[in-house]
């Protein structure tokens, strides 16, 4: 069988709900590596709060990460990486016109570099997490050099209206993903950049072409790389919007879902 490139989101569907891969699911993605296709990981978490799963997995691949800005290679230097980011000035400008709705707290990303506004305990687990390296202040005084994203906390009542002004005014530079409770966190990306690009990329390099692409997901922010993939397969606790843009749909992250459809499809006994 010609080589697959098997693209696995973290939360709600590598991971099981206490945030651990189960045992048939590493056996069967080690099954599928020991018959030459190819894992990778696409997540919209930073690498540095990946890495663990990353190792947990004995991967020697690229990596997906920020929902698309950044894919590279944790185990080879010369594979052509790339990172995708919104200009200083726009961020300054989200950031002033912004102000009228509440902000509660703001955060930019430079890969592993954290800037945050406001110390705020329910974002430490978030942020805080393996080898990040937070600073605290003045968005903008610390804040040199274009980020990797954008995040802006209001209060429930003008998170709506926040985002709404927020992505028509931005469109043409910026995309966007939501947050829910108790968050109320606007997350802003690149325009155009995608967990789908991001597969893309690296499917390229691999020499891997789309038909022979299968992606798992669950969220949102999986909806244009299920949409792209060749094969995009939804975990049954999959919201409806990437369960309507899979192909097809598996168990679910508690129920080792991407283990049952790699046995079926390629047919293991």
């Amino acid at each position: 069988m010609e080589p697959h490139l098997i693209v696995l989101d973290l939360d709600g569907t590598l991971l099981t709900d206490e945030k651990q891969i189960s045992d048939q699911t590493f056996q069967a993605l080690q099954r599928a590596r020991q018959e030459g296709h190819e894992v990778i990981i696409a997540t919209g978490r930073p690498y540095r709060s990946s890495i663990e799963y990353y190792e947990a997995l004995e991967l020697h691949s690229p990596i997906v990460n920020f929902n698309g800005s950044l894919a590279h290679h944790p185990k080879d230097e010369t594979w052509p990486h790339y990172h995708k980011t919104i200009e200083r000035a726009t961020v300054e400008e989200i950031i002033t016109f912004s102000t009228p709705f509440q902000v509660q707290n703001v955060v930019a990303e430079v890969l592993d570099k954290v800037y945050l506004a406001e110390h705020d305990e329910l974002l430490m687990p978030i942020f805080n997490y393996g080898e990040s390296n937070i600073e605290y202040g003045d968005i903008l005084s610390l804040l040199q050099t274009p980020t990797t994203s954008l995040l802006i906390q209001s209060t429930d009542e003008h998170f709506e209206a926040m985002r709404q002004s927020i992505t028509s005014t931005y469109a043409n530079v910026v995309d966007h993903y939501v947050w829910g409770a108790p968050y109320h966190m606007l997350e802003l990306v690149p325009a155009g950049v995608t967990k789908a690009t991001g597969v893309e990329h690296v499917a390229k390099q691999y020499g891997i072409p789309r038909e022979r692409i299968i992606a798992f997901g669950d969220n949102a922010n999986d909806v244009k790389m299920l949409q792209y993939a060749g094969t995009g397969v939804a975990m049954s606790n999959a919201i409806p919007e990437a369960q309507e843009a899979a192909d097809l749909l598996t168990r679910s992250n508690n129920e080792d879902g991407i283990a049952h459809y790699l046995e079926s499809h390629f047919n293991w006994s």
